[in-house]
């Protein structure tokens, strides 16, 4: 990843406000939840709804959002880091997702700058794994049940993947 890429992707941040953590409730794993109240995160941050999750203020925002930007940004959960990438798991298969720039502005430069792309979709793979791993299958099931209709298809991987 280039610096340029850096600046611009936070540029593109910065100018979106963080809608990319409206009304979401990103899967955390148990191991995850840990090492963020190590971090200093309150447990109060966190709910058990189906499946181990942050949790929104009243206004459907990120429990961990504030003035629009993410308050533990560089500790922030799996899920997160994988972004604009999501998931979910058919059988022995995790499929990756791709959101739509109108979700994620963020996604036009990854599709203008291959290299972006790349990088971004290693790391969305790494942490995917990492979390589904660390998931249980009921907790898989409640996350498959969420609807997230813009999204494209752009790759499915064993569920036991391991990057070279």
């Amino acid at each position: 990843m280039t610096e340029n890429w850096l600046l611009r992707a936070e540029a593109i941040c910065m100018d979106c406000g963080g809608h990319c953590c409206d009304e979401a409730h990103p899967p955390i794993s148990k191991n995850c939840q840990e090492r963020l109240i190590k971090e200093g995160v309150s447990p109060d941050a966190f709910e058990v709804k189906g499946y181990r999750r942050l949790k929104t203020h009243a206004d459907n925002t990120c429990y961990l959002m504030k003035n629009g930007k993410c308050t533990i940004h560089a500790v922030k959960p799996e899920t997160c880091r994988a972004g604009p990438f999501t998931f979910d798991v058919n059988g022995d298969m995790i499929r990756i997702f791709l959101k739509h720039p109108s979700i994620c502005p963020i996604v036009t430069l990854l599709k203008d700058v291959p290299a972006a792309y790349d990088q971004q979709y290693d790391c969305a793979v790494k942490n995917i794994t990492l979390l589904v791993a660390n998931l249980t299958d009921e907790e898989i099931a409640e996350i498959n049940k969420i609807d997230e209709p813009e999204t494209d298809l752009v790759a499915e991987i064993p569920r036991e993947y391991r990057a070279l």
